[in-house]
């Protein structure tokens, strides 16, 4: 009675797997490997993706420490006291009586 069995459990097996079956289903085990390579694909692309956001993060997080220190000391650069210490060298000095208005004469 075991023989049997296993015979039968060992025809079955070689009847899954029979030449004309594989043949019959080769479309399918295309289809199966296309799937696996564009799943494999997309993981890859997804990874790039993130890093290249991680990049761009951490590059835009740079740029904006650059603006606030620039920003930073062109305010205090151009507060009134740090504009008259910066052109003394140059000869220019603060002038405290008020302007002359000229006028055009009319002939």
């Amino acid at each position: 009675m075991t023989e049997t069995v296993n015979t039968g459990s060992k025809k079955n097996l070689k009847g899954l797997f029979n030449y004309q079956w594989i043949l019959k289903n080769i479309p399918f085990f295309l289809f199966l490997s296309v799937l696996a390579v564009l799943y494999i694909a997309n993981g890859h692309w997804a990874d790039k993706t993130v890093r290249r956001m991680n990049n761009t993060s951490k590059e835009l997080k740079e740029l904006q420490f650059e603006y606030k220190t620039l920003k930073s000391e062109v305010m205090y650069k151009s507060e009134e006291q740090q504009v008259i210490k910066a052109t003394e060298p140059l000869g220019l000095k603060v002038i405290k009586e008020m302007p002359q208005r000229l006028q055009k004469e009319n002939r």
